[in-house]
Parts: C-alpha cells; sequence; structure tokens
C-alpha cells in the first residue's frame, strides 16, 4: 500500500506492507487524515517514533467485527490489552507510539476504540474528531465557570479548538497570538484575539499553553494570575527550561491535560456549532505529504489535509 513514514528519515513508499488485524482489532481503509503539531515533532524525533505516522482521521472499516464492517469511523489512538487505554503501561499510540498510523491507505486498531460517525458529518469535520476530543478534556478535568476569563496561548490548530470549546458556555476566552494569519484565523472564528508578546503579566486566572514549544511554558507561568490555573496541553522534542520558583511563588495549580472523550465530540461535530470549515487551508494527495507537512510547519498554518 501507499504510506508516508519515518524511518527516521521522511519517506513516502507506495509498496509498503499492508496491515493485517490481529484479533480484536478491525482493518481501516483511510478516507482522510490530518496533520498535527505533534507529527511535525515526531519528524525531529519525538518519542523516538519510526513507522507510518498519523492519528487524525476518518475511515471505513473493512475488516473485523461484522458489526462494524462498512460502517464511516473515527478511533481513539491509545491501544491497549485491557482497561483504561489512556495511561496504560503496556498501551501503544497510533502513529506516535509502537503503532503505525493513518499517513496510510489502510491501518488497524482495536475495534473496542472505533466510533461511527454521523452521517451529517462530512469527512473534513470528522477528522478533526481526535483533537476536538483533546479541547473537550480540559472541562472533564477542571470546572470552568462562564465567567471566567481564560487566556489561550498559541493560536494554532489546537489552540483554535480549545478556544472554540471553551467559548462555548459562554467562557470570555481570548486567543494570544503571534503570527498574523493565526489571528486572523481566530477572529474569523469568532475568537477574541490579543497579542502574546504584549500581553500584560498575571492577566489571566485561567491560562491554557497550546503552544507546543519550549518556550511557550515560560510566557504561560508570566501569564497566569497568582493562585491561577495553567493548563499544559504541548508536547515536543527536548525539554523546557522553567524556572519553577514562579510556579511556587504565584501558587499556581498546573494540570496536564491529553486525550479527551471521543463520543461527545462527535456530538458536538453533528451539532454543527462549530465554525471548522475556517480551520481548514489545504488538502493533498498522500503522495505528496512532505509538501504538507512542510506546509503544516509555517507559522500560523492552519489545518492541512492529507486524502490517501
Amino acid at each position: 500500500m501507499r504510506a508516508v513514514c519515518v524511518t527516521p528519515k521522511l519517506r513516502y513508499l507506495d509498496d509498503y506492507p499492508a496491515p493485517q488485524a490481529a484479533a480484536g482489532e478491525a482493518l481501516l481503509q483511510v478516507r482522510l487524515a490530518a496533520i498535527c503539531g505533534t507529527d511535525l515533532e515526531l519528524l525531529q524525533g519525538y518519542h523516538g517514533f519510526c513507522g507510518v505516522l498519523g492519528h487524525e482521521f476518518v475511515a471505513d472499516v473493512v475488516g473485523g467485527p461484522e458489526v462494524w464492517r462498512g460502517r464511516r469511523v473515527v478511533a481513539e489512538i491509545n491501544c491497549a490489552p485491557s482497561g483504561e487505554a489512556r495511561h496504560h503501561p503496556q498501551r501503544t499510540v497510533v502513529g506516535i507510539l509502537g503503532r503505525h498510523g493513518a499517513f496510510a491507505e489502510q491501518l488497524t486498531v482495536p475495534w473496542r476504540n472505533l466510533h461511527a460517525v454521523p452521517e451529517a458529518v462530512p469527512d473534513e469535520h470528522a477528522v478533526c474528531c481526535e483533537p476536538l476530543a483533546a479541547a473537550l478534556r480540559i472541562k472533564e478535568q477542571v470546572g470552568l465557570t462562564p465567567s471566567a476569563a481564560v487566556g489561550v496561548l498559541g493560536a494554532g490548530r489546537l489552540g483554535l479548538l480549545v478556544g472554540l470549546v471553551l467559548a462555548l458556555d459562554g467562557t470570555a476566552v481570548t486567543v494570544l497570538c503571534r503570527q498574523p494569519a493565526a489571528a486572523a484565523r481566530a477572529s474569523a472564528c469568532g475568537l477574541a484575539v490579543a497579542d502574546a508578546t504584549t500581553a500584560g503579566a498575571g492577566r489571566y486566572p485561567v491560562l491554557v499553553d497550546c503552544t507546543g514549544s519550549p518556550d511557550g511554558l515560560a510566557r504561560a507561568i508570566e501569564l497566569t494570575r497568582p493562585e491561577g490555573l495553567l493548563i499544559l496541553k504541548s508536547t515536543f522534542v527536548g525539554t523546557a527550561a522553567v524556572a519553577t520558583s514562579a510556579i511556587v511563588v504565584k501558587e499556581l495549580t498546573v494540570v496536564g491535560s491529553r486525550c479527551g472523550p471521543f463520543a461527545p465530540a462527535l456530538r458536538l461535530l453533528a451539532s454543527g456549532r462549530l465554525p471548522l470549515d475556517k480551520l481548514i487551508e489545504a488538502t493533498y494527495p498522500l503522495a505528496e505529504a512532505a509538501a504538507a507537512l512542510a506546509h503544516a510547519a509555517r507559522p500560523g498554518a492552519g489545518k492541512i489535509l492529507l486524502r490517501p
């Protein structure tokens, strides 16, 4: 099959071995995939990953349990033999850790990870289910009142989804941007925007770091109000050099936040309440994945899709 993999260099292959579904797995035919900031970090050595990239996708079930065959699905990316997969010590993660991903014609996942996509949700929206679920995870972890003032540092693909999700309940959300293109996209989505470089220190009682950068954490600490809540969404190669004394002196609560719930994400997609078309910037054929990844790496780039 055709696939885009890290070996450890990025390669497009048209003779990559097609996957075989093991017991308890479904074989999926990829309809559409999307590039995430994590994919760009994997190219730089994050997790030491080798294999097929891609964890945001929508697909058709072509093998596995009969009840799922022929259905259009998305799939949770954490895979484990039993129990809660998100933190299972033996988990694999689609396209990130020990399991091939969706920048290919086919992939396999445990059938229990599957979620059927409502008919009214187009592929271009369904492919956003995984990062939308990650944005919803914040609501599971912390109770934000509509009166809370929230800053989202980083107006990339995840940052905009976080801002949109938190604003649904009337929460006052400001997306802090550095790139004019990102600021324009956030404004087009109806979000309040401020300059990330000039925003005042200690301004936000709740701050979500979506920068995907080691430098973002220090700025996030600076922007968070004393006794405030700092939510970390960024993963990246290397480590962040941070003076942790500021966390202590300001008495900040720090919450790490990762993958989230797919079922409510699909319900939200079906509601049509999110302006997802404004997030999508371009679609490339799989054979042009190198160009697509380079496009996604441009400062301020929107959502870039791959169509196998």
